[in-house]
């Protein structure tokens, strides 16, 4: 297992077998094949490498080759795709194409697993890019079968996307699960939120610049405030959003890392099981949440972008009188020196009037101001569209007297690349096949997270509604507001 964050020269991945449950899915078309193709063009995949995809319709090797191209140069003519290249190169491509083979299976056959176990020899990743029902039974079937065991030095790995689990029972049955069938070390949690640049670009940010140490605390900062904003609505995906909601899909898992990352302690040591401590140990010190500190919201009708939308209760699979959150607004704390007393207030929601994902550090004002107060002291630290931070400063407006003005000193969070059409799936395969663990969740922070908000699943607060292309509910102002704080407008 490799353990060092940092490397002089990345080794390519070695020889192995992908095996993809969920092949025809949404999953695998739209993030895993342009991954894989992303890494074929850095020469990151061994000519040993091997993909073996599973679902249960008819198919053959070549309609899903087939099928798998056609979306592939889709995402050429598609701006708005995660993944949208100029061109698709034919030689990396072919380097994928040519290693993939299609099994038709039903995935709760005993016979595919043994069959499987007859097949795949020496190392291999078994992806589950299936409904969240089907992991416990998959990696449990998987054991059985001893897909599982690491003999002769080949590894064995399961990669587990998320929602792992619906709340902290079912987590943590499901890590019992996985921790019968397989060793912590072959359980490979994904956030992929945690594959992002800007994401990864937080700790030499933090770690590697003293400066910002010296103020990364309570006697500094004010407040943090965390945001996910999505223009989009629901889409086709009301039926299983009405089970999910806001705060089960993005809050134990996204925006839980991006808050560790942002908070945690200085790892012991510089390797990836440091940083993953380090983070756990964060995120284990975070209170449950009280009802008094959150704000549901549910949109209504409006216009995005100048474009009219309907309400969330209008779309197809959703119920006319649903409860379920499309956006939610927290404050939590750290218990921790260095957090105790500083509010972290966290937001996401669709439908709202810009597409955004930020954290932003709000700095207390001098001891003794000596000058006309700031108009701005904060850092804004952008993961999406547009990687980057600006630290926002006062400085002397040209001309006579002495009047302050808004300034920006401006970095990167993503430096340039020659595959700039990336979607963060490339770092999870190249990790998971160099058993690199740094990217990927442990247990108990799993469980840590869904902790924090155990409280208001099982008993939620009030619905508020709000307009489609606003920046969310009134309430959610307010929650912010009691305490003299504001939030950055999303426009």
């Amino acid at each position: 297992m490799k353990d060092q964050i940092h490397d002089d020269e990345v080794e390519a991945a070695p020889p192995c077998t992908l095996v993809i449950f969920g092949a025809g899915g949404d999953l695998t078309h739209r993030l895993l094949m342009p991954a894989l193709y992303n890494l074929a063009s850095m020469g990151q995949l061994d000519p040993g490498f091997k993909v073996i995809g599973i679902d249960r319709a008819d198919s053959s090797t070549e309609a899903w080759a087939n099928d798998l191209t056609n979306t592939m140069q889709s995402f050429t003519k598609d701006r708005t795709a995660e993944f949208h290249p100029d061109h698709i190169d034919p030689k990396a491509w072919g380097f994928v194409r040519e290693r993939l083979t299609y099994q038709k299976g039903d995935f709760s056959d005993e016979g595919l697993f043994n069959g499987l176990a007859g097949t795949v020899s020496g190392n291999a990743l078994f992806y589950l890019a299936v409904p969240a029902r089907l992991f416990g039974p998959l990696v449990d079937s998987l054991g059985r079968a001893g897909l599982l065991t690491e003999t002769g030095g080949r590894f064995r790995r399961v990669l587990i996307e998320k929602p792992f689990g619906h709340d902290l029972p079912s987590a943590e049955a499901l890590n019992t699960t996985c921790l019968n069938a397989a060793a912590e070390t072959q359980i490979f949690r994904i956030d992929h939120f945690m594959g992002k640049e800007a994401v990864q670009n937080l700790l030499p940010f933090r770690f590697c610049a003293p400066i910002w140490e010296r103020v990364w605390h309570r006697e500094a900062i004010d407040y943090v405030e965390i945001t996910a904003a999505e223009t989009v609505g629901v889409e086709a995906r009301g039926a299983f959003y009405e089970q999910t909601g806001a705060l089960r899909d993005m809050v134990p898992n996204h925006m839980m890392t991006m808050l560790s990352m942002l908070t945690m302690e200085p790892p012991d040591r510089a390797d990836a099981e440091a940083v993953r401590h380090a983070k756990s140990r964060l995120l284990a010190a975070i209170g449950p949440i009280s009802a008094a500190d959150c704000v549901r919201g549910q949109y209504t009708a409006g216009r995005v972008n100048g474009v009219a939308a309907r309400a969330y209760r209008d779309e197809p699979g959703v119920a006319a009188d649903s409860e379920t959150e499309t956006y939610v607004a927290l404050k939590l704390g750290i218990a921790s020196w260095r957090w105790q007393g500083v509010p972290f207030y966290v937001r996401t929601g669709k439908h709202l009037t810009a597409r955004r994902t930020e954290m932003v550090v709000h700095f207390k004002p001098p001891a003794l101001e000596l000058l006309p107060p700031a108009p701005t002291r904060q850092l804004l630290l952008e993961v999406d569209p547009e990687p980057g931070g600006v630290l926002e400063i006062a400085q002397k407006q040209p001309g006579l007297g002495l009047r302050l003005a808004a300034g920006a000193m401006q970095f990167s969070l993503e430096g340039p690349s020659p595959h700039a059409s990336r979607d963060g799936y490339e770092g999870i395969f190249h990790g998971a096949m160099r058993g690199d663990v740094l990217l990927f969740q442990r247990a108990d922070a799993i469980e840590s997270g869904w902790g924090a908000v155990q409280a208001l699943l099982q008993d939620p607060p009030p619905l508020d509604l709000y307009a489609s292309g606003s920046d969310g509910p009134d309430a959610a102002a307010a929650l912010l507001a009691r305490e003299g704080h504001s939030w950055r407008p999303l426009a």
